[in-house]
């Protein structure tokens, strides 16, 4: 998949630099988002860039993706200039080879790392021999990509680095990606709701969500979910049974217009997955003066989320998530301050800076 902006025939003096990424058809994440604004970005700054999706495969056909990846020609001769630079993102991308190859990493396959503990428990004796050999092969595997084809390996953030270092001893910097240029918020207001978007998985915990406004019976803040995926209809099940129907809105997927102006609308945003890389949310909704409530095993967003001055961490308890919305919804001014130092935080991270730092050619 190309972007638009290389869409001309040639252009010589400029550096051509591909960015590879993986991809799963209809699924659509902070990692497409992401890969799409380098593109965008690097063409702003004066370079010409590709975007080369390859596969990521289902369970048991991993290393057939990996495979593609590493079989991908990047270095082509058929053109007036060459491929002057790879920057490569999530699994297994960074397996395409090229002498310059910088990789902003994000995350390997997660069930066989971090996630491990959680995903054996569902497996049967039989597909616990099986996968547990499959794990093996793709740690020795994902550490010698890292460290022999790539020359140059930046974390998206501290959490992402830990893992890094715990699973393969592989170094890296931190290098946090800017928030997207396709969030612009043209009017910030502080509405009557807290807005919890991200793709309906289970560990982005949107049913703690739910939960939590269940334990705010004389409250008027209504919760907004905005996002697809499989445990949509569960979600909705859930939001029902606790009687939340009129409560608890599901807006479906928003195109960036408009979760721009649920951004620029909310009161706070509640972003509380479960140990995640980074969570562009963060920064996104700072970027329209919106705090964030996350939690304290979140991950990624607890690296930029200080509480009681840029959001508010909180236990991944009901209880404790209501009494963070409660706050927030009696006291505005408090809700309106730790936005507007969240927006300040957000214009830390630069396109300029992180390119800079990117590209090595």
């Amino acid at each position: 998949m190309l972007h638009p902006a290389t869409d001309v025939v040639y252009c010589f003096g400029m550096k051509r630099i591909c960015v590879v990424t993986s991809g799963v058809p209809f699924v659509r994440g902070g990692n497409e988002l992401l890969a799409e604004t380098l593109v965008r970005q690097l063409a702003r700054l004066g370079y010409r860039p590709h975007l080369i999706t390859v596969p990521q495969n289902r369970f048991g056909r991993q290393f057939s993706a990996y495979a593609a990846a590493y079989l991908t020609d990047v270095r082509f001769d058929g053109c007036p200039e060459k491929i002057d630079q790879v920057i490569s993102l999530k699994f297994p991308s960074f397996a395409v080879g090229h002498p310059a190859h910088v990789c902003w990493f994000n995350h390997r396959m997660r069930e066989y790392y971090d996630l491990w503990p959680e995903f054996s428990r569902t497996l049967g004796m039989k597909n616990l021999l099986k996968e547990s050999m499959r794990r093996k092969g793709l740690h020795v595997l994902d550490s010698h990509l890292l460290k022999r084809r790539v020359s140059k390996v930046f974390a998206q953030s501290e959490n992402i680095q830990r893992r890094l270092l715990r699973f393969g001893d592989i170094p890296s910097e931190v290098l946090y990606p800017p928030a997207t240029d396709l969030i612009v918020c043209p009017k910030v207001e502080y509405g009557d709701f807290i807005l919890s978007p991200g793709r309906l998985v289970g560990l982005k915990r949107h049913d703690l969500f739910i939960r939590a406004f269940a334990r705010l019976h004389d409250s008027g803040i209504r919760g907004v979910i905005a996002g697809t995926g499989p445990d949509e209809r569960r979600l909705m099940a859930l939001a029902e049974q606790l009687g939340l129907s009129d409560r608890v809105e599901f807006v479906g997927e928003l195109d960036y217009e408009a979760l721009s102006r649920y951004y620029g609308k909310c009161l706070a945003v509640f972003y509380g997955p479960f140990a995640e890389d980074f969570g562009l949310v963060t920064l996104e909704a700072g970027r329209c003066h919106k705090c964030v409530i996350t939690c304290t095993d979140s991950g990624g967003p607890t690296e930029l989320v200080v509480d009681g001055e840029s959001g508010l961490l909180t236990e991944p308890d009901d209880d404790a998530l209501a009494d963070a919305i409660n706050k927030l919804d009696s006291d505005r001014r408090l809700a309106k301050a730790l936005g507007d130092v969240a927006h300040n935080t957000s214009l830390r991270y630069s396109w300029e800076e992180t390119i800079r730092r990117l590209v090595v050619v």
